[in-house]
């Protein structure tokens, strides 16, 4: 499995702190930054995470910011893309078993870091159900060509 994870300022400390739970999950993973601290706005960064999603250059993708909203809403405008805001573990199951979601987005001054890596480590060890829940992301899908 391969990750694509990116934050803005305001999600860059979390970030760090999945780049190292997905190290010791020996997980390969790309970092889009940033570097600093410095305010960034937060699509430039969740627009390379969804591109490398929608392309297959990564699995899935993980997007924090302050509260996860900018960068859910701004990965979601990507066709191809089912970005889910997650602060909680049911939510990060349930997201991946009925709704396959590629990108998870967290909010860094929403959620700290211990409950943010079960978050992850949930969301990267479950797999989408299918049946009933594939019809309905077929008809989600079918959304971006209106």
């Amino acid at each position: 499995m391969k990750i694509a994870i990116s934050s803005d300022h305001g999600g860059n400390n979390l970030r760090k702190e999945i780049i190292n739970l997905l190290t010791e999950l020996e997980i390969e993973y790309v970092d889009y930054g940033p570097d600093s601290d410095a305010s960034v706005d937060y699509p430039d960064y969740a627009v390379p995470v969804a591109n490398d999603v929608v392309a297959g250059k990564a699995d899935r993708g993980i997007l924090i910011c302050g509260t996860g909203i900018g960068m859910s809403i701004a990965a979601n405008k990507v066709k191809g893309i089912r970005c889910a805001l997650v602060h909680d573990v049911f939510s990060a199951k349930a997201t991946r078993e009925h709704n396959d979601s590629n990108i998870l987005a967290m909010g860094e001054r929403v959620i700290g870091p211990g409950l943010a890596r079960e978050i992850v480590s949930t969301w990267l060890g479950t797999e989408f159900e299918g049946g009933r829940h594939g019809r309905r992301i077929d008809k989600m899908m079918e959304l971006e060509k209106q």
